[in-house]
């Protein structure tokens, strides 16, 4: 059995088509895990397995991997670069020891690159970086690294510089030239490096020492001494900051001319973390007692959903485990977001391979498992040995920002499509589906059009329902502009012959706008009549879930409300007909009647957007931004390319992909990210 030392648990995320599934597939081959190269642009990518990628020519899912390298246990998790699947991404990351992130050697920090960046940062992962692209006309590796120093904030630490003319690398560490020879550059051969290259290169090498030195002294002191340094000092110094998460060693190449990626796979073993370098997770027991699980095959089961995949149209689960074992058959128990505690039985493990699978009669603490069997449990939740409940901190999914109406083509359809939906709703976190108050159509929500084109595919596809979809129409927000406060009493009229008074009870609530983005803040300290009355804590929960149902539905459009701050100020009880369920529809008349008098307003998705277009299309481009309302706030030009980085509403951008080929010839791109809700 593997020891924790020798795995690694990693993925790899980048800006869309930033070629992070060409890297994987080099991986893959190099390793021994494949015995093919599959192509993107070929539909043949072997982590690309779901017809709607190898159509698309993008990676849309999250896909599971393992290889082998040098006596160690790669276990990879190949992550979508769109940002309509960026929960892809955070929940890959949430459950990793660290990653690689892949930049273009044209384009450098791109808006996603920003994104996982900062997904990365949440979660405190340890990274590699890798220049991908690097035979491309106007790559440029020198520049790739300010744009990293500028728009990520961190100096990064050159391991390998790219010469593509000579068909290598230069190694900074070892002093080598390495080229990658054969027909695949399988073949890879050091050799120590020309004087020329070598002398190019002294600065890169100097600060990476400087760079290794901050996390020993020793080192420092020979450094100043003149001293030679052993490339083992030198691994052993990078190791030390890569895991403090300060350094981040950076390699060059070109996954698809097969260049620099051996050295790279070297990196993840030397540099990256063991399961057992990452500090304890913390969990919670069900009462909020803290506890660190220590990463042990010992103990109680902890294991951590981070995915819901329908596999062969059967519901599946995938894992992380962080303790204990489990195996096929096994009970285990989980909390719910709704704080149930419930138990299942997992029928069966396997071991996933892309599109493939491989059972297993056992799983223990490291490992990432695909578990059958599991009806009820789902994304966040975390799965315990039964009576030894405690939770991990749940997966963040982002709110959707755009909404189509749905409904099936036929009317004999319409059971197959409420249960197709229910599935894939259970898979992706931010698919919402609504009921439009208005027309009472379904309207199904996602992150992005083509978020909802890929869901609208793969619900004809794999489940035959034909459908209708509506035009997008843009999710709104709602929010308040001043201060208000209003009182409301709830109790029906006493009739004649009623044995008992009927629930009553008063409150008074107030309102204020708090800045954008800050969420709503809900403050319950009221006074309470009579004196020395006191709430239950029946009733307390009761004041609690009716602001949370009153602020789901906006005054203006029934939209939740954002940015708000809410106080229960003060109660007034009538004894026994003060039941929760009275005081709970008193405090929701009051906070309706002071949402309605706050002057109430919409608030639409704000996006950021970058878009690269050729330099002699840059005014048009720029033109037709401004008609479609969007503040420009900054342009770059290098070479033949612009870049464009701008924030604008989403509803004038539905479509801007065809508005875009039109201005450029086809030549242009852009991506979006959602930014904020605001007028």
């Amino acid at each position: 059995m593997l020891q924790a030392s020798a795995i690694r648990n990693i993925g790899i995320a980048a800006h869309v088509d930033a070629g992070k599934t060409t890297l994987t597939e080099r991986i893959l081959f190099y390793t021994g895990a494949s015995h093919r190269i599959g192509e993107v642009h070929d539909g043949t990518a072997h982590m690309d397995y779901l017809v709607e990628e190898q159509r698309h020519g993008i990676t849309i899912t999250a896909a599971v991997t393992q290889a082998p390298w040098r006596n160690h246990l790669i276990q990879i998790i190949d992550t979508p670069g769109h940002v309509d699947f960026s929960i892809e991404v955070e929940r890959s990351l949430r459950i990793l020891d660290g990653c690689i992130i892949v930049l273009d050697g044209v384009r450098g920090v791109e808006p996603q690159t920003e994104t996982v960046w900062r997904q990365r940062g949440r979660f405190g992962l340890p990274a590699l970086l890798f220049i991908n692209k690097m035979d491309r006309e106007g790559a440029d590796f020198d520049r790739c690294l300010a744009s990293v120093k500028q728009r990520l904030g961190f100096e990064p630490a050159p391991i390998t510089v790219p010469v593509v003319e000579a068909g290598g690398v230069i190694h900074l560490i070892d002093g080598t030239f390495i080229r990658f020879q054969g027909a695949y550059g399988e073949q890879v051969v050091a050799e120590p490096c020309p004087p020329d290259l070598w002398a190019s290169q002294q600065a890169k090498r100097e600060s990476l020492l400087l760079a290794a030195a901050e996390y020993n002294e020793s080192l420092a002191d020979q450094i100043l001494s003149g001293d030679e340094l052993s490339p083992d000092q030198v691994r052993a110094a990078i190791r030390a900051g890569v895991l403090a998460g300060r350094l981040f060693p950076c390699y060059g190449g070109s996954a698809l001319r097969n260049l620099g990626v051996q050295p790279l796979l070297d990196g993840v073993v030397e540099f990256l973390p063991a399961p057992l370098d990452r500090p304890p997770i913390i969990a919670e027991h069900p009462d909020g007692t803290p506890e660190p699980i220590a990463l042990t095959a010992d103990g109680p089961l902890v294991a951590l959903v981070f995915k819901v995949q329908l596999w062969e149209g059967r519901r599946h689960v995938f894992v992380r485990i962080y303790r204990g074992q489990l195996k096929a058959g096994d009970p285990v128990e989980f909390l719910t977001a709704d704080g149930r505690i419930l138990r299942e039985q997992v029928a069966r493990l396997f071991e996933v391979d892309a599109g493939k699978r491989s059972r297993r009669d056992q799983g223990q603490a490291c490992k990432i498992l695909l578990l059958s069997g599991l009806r009820w449990a789902t994304t966040g939740d975390t799965l315990c040995t039964p009576g030894q409940v405690v939770a991990l901190e749940r997966i963040r999914a982002h709110e959707p920002v755009l909404g189509m109406a749905i409904e099936p083509g036929s009317g004999t359809d319409e059971e197959r499509l409420v249960e197709a939906l229910d599935k894939v709703l259970q898979e992706d976190p931010t698919l919402h589906l609504a009921e439009d108050p208005e027309t009472g159509q379904r309207v199904l929500k996602g992150m992005g059009e083509l978020h909802l084109q890929i869901i609208r595919e793969r619900l004809e596809r794999e489940f035959g329902v034909s459908l209708r979809m509506g035009r997008p129409a843009v999710a709104s927000r709602e929010t308040i502009s001043r201060k208000a406060h209003a009182e409301a009493l709830f109790g029906p009229p006493l009739l004649p012959e009623a044995r008992q008074p009927p629930p009553m009870a008063r409150a008074a609530v107030s309102v204020q706008p708090r800045p954008r983005a800050q969420g709503n803040h809900i403050e319950i300290r009221p006074l309470i009549k009579p004196e020395g009355a006191v709430l239950t804590e029946g009733q307390r929960a009761a004041i609690s879930s009716a602001v949370a149902e009153t602020l789901n539905a906006g005054p203006r459009q029934g939209a939740p409300v954002l940015d708000v701050a809410v106080q229960v100020e003060a109660l007034e009880l009538f004894g026994a007909a003060s039941t929760p369920e009275a005081i709970a529809a008193a405090v929701s008349r009051a906070l309706r009647k002071a949402l309605d008098e706050a002057g109430p307003i919409l608030l639409q998705p704000i996006m950021r957007l970058e878009v690269v277009v050729p330099e002699p299309n840059l005014g048009a481009v720029l033109g037709d931004l401004q008609a479609r309302r969007a503040l420009i706030q900054a342009t770059e030009i290098q070479g033949e390319l612009a870049t464009i980085r701008a924030e604008a509403p989403l509803e004038p951008l539905l479509g801007y992909a065809t508005g875009l080929r039109s201005l450029t010839q086809g030549r242009g791109q852009f991506s979006l990210e959602f930014a904020r809700f605001d007028t």
